[in-house]
């Protein structure tokens, strides 16, 4: 969960602010940007945790990577909705002083939009914790998967244990 929210930040903040109507350099990144957010949205995270099993195996790295996937498209939307929103005065402000459009969005989009960022951020993590138990459960690795092993080999304690591990965290 921790990583495959990393890797939805590391890329919904570029894609972010491609599908935000005023920081996309061109109607068709635009475009692009919004399509492939809508993609990565639209489908599930089981089932694509489903699809890099059978493309990279068994293990954990398809379980980062198709939460990571879908949470891109979850998070990018939600960065590009709260750019869409941030207030033009301090955007003005950096174009007056010259400043390059890599500089105004560093410095008067960006500080508007990190409240929003790091409480998308914090609520993707904690849905990706909960999403990773059912991963786990088609192979994925996690916590799900050793849940499933446990039941498989009928080790009771161990899933009473697994349970209040999962409903503390």
């Amino acid at each position: 969960s921790i990583a495959g929210t990393a890797l939805a930040i590391v890329f919904s903040i570029p894609l972010g602010l491609l599908a935000a109507r005023n920081t996309s350099p061109h109607p068709i990144m635009f475009q692009a940007a919004r399509g492939l957010l809508n993609t990565l949205r639209a489908i599930p995270e089981l089932i694509m945790g489903i699809i890099f099993v059978a493309a990279v195996g068994f293990g954990a790295l398809p379980g980062v990577l198709a939460l990571g996937f879908h949470s891109i498209g979850m998070v990018g939307k939600f960065i590009s909705e709260a750019v869409e929103h941030v207030d033009v005065a301090p955007i003005e402000a950096a174009h007056a002083a010259g400043a390059t459009r890599f500089q105004v969005i560093t410095h008067g989009v960006m500080p508007q939009v990190m409240p929003q960022l790091a409480d998308v951020t914090i609520y993707r993590w904690e849905y990706n914790f909960r999403a990773s138990t059912v991963m786990g459960m088609v192979g994925a690795g996690g916590i799900g998967f050793e849940l499933m092993s446990s039941l498989r080999l009928m080790r009771y304690d161990e899933v009473s244990a697994l349970l209040l591990l999962i409903l503390l965290m």
